[in-house]
């Protein structure tokens, strides 16, 4: 700030403001005057100085009021002010500095004092607002590396979790096949084994039907007619069972699928039926609740372009969240309210737009207050309890979904009316 700096002086006498005048713009200096502190305030409002010259004693508002004023309004909280004043005693100095002035010029005033008295406060105060710029820089380049670095840890977080989870389903799944396989295929050879056993005993009856007393006391104890009927069922009641085993496994291989270094093809549906499958444990009947419904509404969507393990994670997240809630509203609600009003989960899916596809998971929980909904997706953000949310689930859907798909995730919700999450994707990248 050089000597084209603009100064306004604040003078009840003519006199002063002529000669204070004269010598700041004999140096290149703006000036600019007042004649009480009313009009000073009021110039402020449409032009601001670089430094202020105040005039202690003035009728109607002195200078210690104008500096009050001046520094409780944050416009011009920082325009240094130096006081001009014959007051001289301790009491009046100490007054106007703690109201935030920078310093006293005596009358009468000598003319090299008053030019160095402010050309140093003019280098401090452009001193200043320089360092005040560079901290405001640091300060967003700090915070800039601080919520990349959130970002990367949350990274790494998804994918040791996602590894981890992978290798670990992808194992279980792998050791459920062998035995599956295995009981799979014996039993379709028990079920020829048995229908030739059967018709062995029809066709032994048919030409033996008069068998010896103990033989047909056997028959009798063993229920031998109920026997040949059930047991053909029994056998397709674990054909049955060996499929769904089969089914499960399927299910774990398809949500722990790892993630290639490029976006494939996949059927989002496949995801959220294997996501459903996996945590349809915790959507059964326990001794606070009934059973919650899952309604699923899926329209015609073509294959997206993805990474679908990290898409099964989002779903992960934000279905096991929608649990949470319900389980939250059953711990202070009747089991017999829940049972005639059904805790539902609903998941509908659309094509949108030609580009874009939308899956909504939505509750009939208690819903999120707007406080809570403002801050759902920051980083370590939880309203769980100590021990049962990380306030990372949230985070990391809301990284997969805008930043490695490019799509976006809202919530809308309402006190007492459940909450939707609306996931949005583009088909292709």
């Amino acid at each position: 700030m050089g000597s084209n700096a603009k100064i306004l002086v604040v003078d009840d006498t003519p006199a002063n403001l002529e000669v204070i005048t004269e010598i700041l713009t004999s140096v290149g200096y703006t000036v600019a005057t007042a004649i009480s502190g009313e009009r000073a305030l009021k110039r402020l409002n449409t032009h601001l100085p670089d430094l202020i010259l105040l005039d202690v004693q003035m009728p109607g508002m002195d200078g210690f009021e104008a500096c009050r004023h001046l520094k409780s309004n944050p416009v011009t909280a920082s325009i240094p002010v130096i006081f001009i004043t014959a007051l001289s005693d301790i009491g009046s100095m100490v007054r106007g500095f703690s109201l935030g002035a920078v310093d006293y010029i005596s009358k009468p005033f000598q003319e090299l004092e008053l030019l160095m008295r402010v050309k140093t406060h003019l280098q401090v105060s452009s001193l200043t607002q320089d360092l005040e710029k560079r901290v405001a820089e640091r300060t967003v380049e700090l915070q800039t590396a601080l919520e990349q670095l959130q970002q990367s840890r949350l990274q790494l977080v998804q994918h040791e979790k996602m590894s981890a989870l992978g290798n670990l389903v992808a194992g279980i799944a792998h050791e459920i096949n062998n035995p599956t396989g295995f009981i799979s295929g014996s039993i379709s050879n028990a079920e020829d084994y048995v229908q030739d056993l059967l018709s062995h005993l029809t066709l032994y009856q048919q030409h033996y039907p008069h068998s010896s007393a103990a033989i047909q006391e056997h028959s009798e104890s063993i229920d031998l007619a109920f026997v040949c009927e059930d047991l053909p069922k029994l056998l397709d009641s674990m054909k049955e069972a060996s499929d769904r085993i089969k089914s499960i496994s399927t299910s774990l291989r398809t949500f722990s699928r790892t993630d290639t270094e490029y976006k494939v093809s996949a059927d989002l549906h496949e995801g959220i039926d294997s996501t459903l499958l996996i945590l349809k444990y915790r959507l059964k009947a326990n001794e606070c609740r009934p059973t919650i419904q899952v309604m699923q509404n899926y329209g015609e969507l073509p294959p997206v372009e993805c990474f679908p393990g990290q898409l099964n994670q989002v779903f992960m997240n934000i279905l096991a969240n929608a649990i949470d809630a319900l389980d939250e509203v059953a711990q202070h609600t009747s089991f017999d309210k829940l049972h005639a009003n059904p805790q539902i989960i609903t998941v509908q899916t659309a094509l949108i737009e030609p580009n874009t596809v939308e899956i909504r998971i939505g509750d009939n929980g208690k819903g999120i207050s707007e406080d809570v909904k403002a801050r759902i997706f920051d980083y370590l953000f939880t309203t769980k309890e100590v021990g049962k949310g990380t306030g990372l689930g949230l985070a990391i859907a809301h990284q997969i979904v805008v930043e490695r798909h490019g799509g976006s995730l809202d919530v809308k919700s309402e006190a007492g009316q459940g909450a939707e999450f609306l996931i949005r994707l583009p088909i292709q990248n």
